[in-house]
């Protein structure tokens, strides 16, 4: 808003955000979920190569836990902070 002296005022307007948190769990959850699929994406194919199958197996189980264990992290979450700690 210009003032009489043909400056500019800024106004500081304060207000408050709201998160709703059981849809910020459902966006962590989808790129959870990205991640996840990105990370088995080269051991799927591996998997499929008999000399290769047994370390990918276990690679894959090693992505699962992990995977896994973000999944509890997310679910337990009452903030955002809590979400974005347990994202990779």
């Amino acid at each position: 808003m210009p003032s009489k002296s043909g400056t500019t005022v800024q106004r500081k307007v304060h207000s408050v955000i709201t998160i709703n948190i059981d849809k910020a769990k459902t966006i962590a959850h989808d790129k959870r979920r990205e991640a996840r699929s990105a990370e088995f994406a080269p051991l799927d194919i591996k998997a499929t190569i008999p000399s290769e199958a047994t370390a990918a197996e276990a690679a894959r189980q090693a992505v699962r836990e992990k995977y896994a264990t973000m999944q509890i992290a997310i679910d337990a979450a009452t903030t955002t902070d809590e979400i974005k700690a347990a994202m990779p």
